[in-house]
């Protein structure tokens, strides 16, 4: 007979070719190739959060805390996939636990013996935690949540004994100082060559997203129609690029702005893909059956499709840029010499010579590809700069980001009103485990209150927790009764959590992963004087299940999250900075508006699902719509700033201007008022006899051509006064 290591790889072995998850009524044994096949990436982060986890606990036993369970439940939330995003959030968590602390013993102190004015109190202060956790970003959010579930813990857990507050909050913060340690140490051990990592990730990332824009942008000049579906799905991957910058910053350690202009790269390569997205609209709406635009056109688009590969090497950056710099200056001298033609020929009205019509067509392509280059310029010199650090460098960069106020709002009151009501069940049954339903109400709420769609993670947590127990069930039963030694102890838990930690980096069980590994250590709760006792589990196993189940109740009771809600009211703030857009002072940047957006778009994107209906794909296309017709009002308010038109041009300008400053979305007469005024310079062009005049009222016509285009083609989705529904 086989011995078991020998059996257990033979029954392994196939395993490791299970195929990925497949849809409902299929095979399903590839759903557990995480578990039985997982990556070396994976299975690293696994063993190593582990080891750092049962270190944290061993060390905790050996100095005699009180609740050890807490180090080793602060190894794994504190871990992640990256270096740079675990120092991050190790960071942030010890500034979001120093005020918590400090915020539990004011509670404490301020509403000693008095229940209920210290729930209430304790509620509006996690309320306002997760309000203002909604309106930033990365781990910044999770510092302020967790100040709010900090403040709970240490000042419910003191509630027995209020006047030692000050030795409990010491005992917690001494739990996560432990594990943020052990974390950081041992994920420092196998973290080499940190930084150059770091600078090589920036690369690849900046490297995939200029290459696959500029594809999409030479398949819509080609005139592939399914290329702007295709182009819409790059802005949920430049935002994750854009988060991700800030971790591989910290993974470089001392550095220079480099950060900041990879941010700048990518918000140049959005601006890029918004001009290809232009440009196509102005395909549609002038004379494109011209040789010398086809020509110059397919050279173009020879090069946006040669670009991908010479990125690789960055020796051929300055050759690009030079190769960049001909294509530009063949675009001006097209422009130059269809001017010329048009005054030798010493005509006076564009109407009486469809010829003239035809030249002015080819510049306004010709000047929409030149700023289609001039982007690529930028963000190819953003993206060498980011590789290196400039001595003397002080370039700042950042997008901005959606906030929906009434969404924080709504995380507030949700925590407020929770932990509000958990403490009145608690007041009202005298339950002794009470205290630690109450407790975790308020982690769950902290832990998912900023999150898009709460309803759907808590729900993931509460399966998650249920594993939890199952799995612990066995341990404090059946295992750890018959250990006395640390090494049986890591020896039994070793398995579970290298489990829970494979699950964490698989995308289908993330969330349930977090409360398995969360949860499990407290679950088991080994101490040194003795084990947990059957009725003891049961009742504090009992309140934490409960307590997240609560918790889940309260996020589908109170202010439920709304995609279609959510979804107007992106569209209302739409409409506000569009008007916006048309009267603000100064001019809004490019920038500002850029980040925006893309952070909108790519919500509607992580809350389509796999198969986005005709709604969604009605808004998709509706924002993309929207953030090029900003862009295009910035630039028309720049070309005004410049004062190089006549007034008889500026005036229809400065009218679709006062109509986007008052743009309601109805009636059609913005986009009218675009029509008109295209019109307009198109005659005042054709008689301008100064031409660097001609130039700007060329770029004007161009413009303005893609506002009303816009506005005609996404006319019921700009309309925000009903919600919107894809006919």
């Amino acid at each position: 007979m086989p011995s078991l290591p020998v059996f257990l790889l033979d029954r392994i072995g196939p395993l490791r070719h299970l195929r990925p998850l497949r849809r409902p009524g299929e095979q399903q044994s590839g759903r557990l190739r995480w578990l039985f096949a997982p990556s070396l990436p994976a299975l690293g982060f696994a063993v190593r959060t582990t080891a750092a986890a049962l270190i944290a606990l061993i060390i905790a036993l050996w100095m005699e805390l009180d609740d050890p369970q807490w180090a080793s439940m602060t190894v794994w939330i504190v871990a992640q996939g990256s270096r740079g995003e675990s120092i991050s959030k190790a960071k942030w968590r010890l500034v979001g636990t120093a005020i918590g602390v400090v915020m539990s013993i004011t509670l404490i102190s301020a509403f000693i013996q008095q229940a209920w004015l210290f729930f209430p109190a304790l509620g509006i202060w996690v309320g306002v935690c997760c309000t203002l956790a909604t309106v930033v970003r990365n781990f910044r959010s999770y510092a302020l949540v967790l100040a709010g579930y900090t403040c709970a813990i240490i000042a419910i857990g003191a509630i027995p004994n209020p006047a030692n507050v000050f030795m409990t909050a010491m005992s917690r913060a001494t739990y996560i100082v432990l594990g943020i340690t052990c974390e950081s140490v041992l994920a420092g051990l196998f973290a080499h060559n940190l930084a150059d990592m770091a600078r090589r990730n920036i690369r690849d990332k900046l490297r995939t997203a200029l290459g696959n824009v500029s594809a999409s942008v030479s398949s819509l000049l080609s005139g592939d129609e399914e290329a702007l579906v295709r182009s819409r799905a790059m802005f949920g991957p430049i935002l994750s690029i854009n988060d991700q910058i800030e971790f591989s910053e910290v993974e470089m350690g001392p550095h220079g702005h480099e950060g900041d202009h990879a941010r700048a790269a990518l918000a140049a390569v959005s601006v890029l893909l918004s001009r290809g997205l232009g440009m196509a609209v102005r395909l549609q709406y002038v004379d494109t059956d011209q040789p010398v635009f086809r020509a110059t056109a397919a050279r173009v688009s020879t090069f946006l499709t040669s670009l991908p590969p010479q990125l690789e090497n960055d020796d051929t950056v300055q050759h690009l840029l030079e190769d960049l710099r001909l294509l530009r200056g063949e675009c001006r001298q097209q422009i130059v010499d269809a001017l010329t033609t048009e005054i030798s020929m010493q005509q006076v009205r564009v109407q009486d010579n469809p010829e003239i019509q035809a030249l002015l067509d080819g510049r306004i392509l010709h000047n929409a590809l030149d700023e289609l280059l001039g982007e690529l310029e930028q963000a190819i010199r953003e993206y060498d700069a980011s590789q290196h650090f400039i001595r003397g460098d002080h370039f700042h960069f950042r997008l901005q980001s959606h906030v929906d106020k009434r969404e924080a709002f709504y995380n507030g009151l949700r925590a407020t009103v929770a932990i509000t009501s958990a403490g009145l069940v608690w007041e009202v049954t005298a339950w002794p485990a009470g205290l630690g339903f109450i407790t975790f109400v308020a982690i769950v709420c902290g832990l998912f209150a900023t999150r898009e769609n709460p309803v759907v993670a808590t729900t993931q947590f509460m399966v998650g927790s249920l594993w939890a127990a199952f799995v612990s069930f066995f341990l404090v039963f059946v295992v750890l009764p018959t250990q006395e030694t640390y090494e049986m102890l890591v020896a039994s838990l070793t398995i579970p959590m290298i489990a829970g930690g494979l699950a964490s980096r698989n995308a289908g069980t993330a969330l349930h992963a977090a409360a398995y590994t969360l949860l499990l250590p407290n679950f088991v709760h080994p101490f040194n004087q003795g084990r947990e006792d059957e009725i003891a589990w049961f009742n504090s196993t009992a309140a934490i299940l409960l307590g997240v189940a609560f918790a889940v109740i309260m996020f589908r009771a109170v202010m439920p999250f709304s995609s279609a809600a959510e979804r107007w009211r992106m569209r209302r703030t739409l409409l506000r900075d569009l008007r916006t857009l048309a009267s603000a002072e100064p001019i809004p940047l490019n920038q500002n508006w850029i980040g925006r957006n893309i952070d909108r778009f790519a919500r509607l994107i992580r809350h389509a699902g796999p198969t986005p209906s005709p709604t969604i794909e009605g808004c998709l296309q509706g924002t993309l719509a929207a953030m090029t017709i900003g862009l295009n009002i910035i630039r028309l308010r720049n070309l005004l700033q410049r004062d190089q038109i006549p007034p008889a041009a500026r005036r229809p300008i400065e009218v679709v201007m006062k109509r986007m400053s008052r743009f309601t979305g109805k009636y059609g007469r913005t986009a009218q008022s675009a029509r008109i005024a295209t019109n307009t310079l198109r005659r005042i062009e054709a008689m301008e006899p100064n031409i660097t005049t001609r130039i700007e009222l060329t770029r004007a016509i161009a413009y303005l051509i893609v506002v009303s285009h816009e506005l005609e083609a996404n006319a019921v989705f700009l309309d925000a006064s009903k919600p919107y529904k894809a006919a």
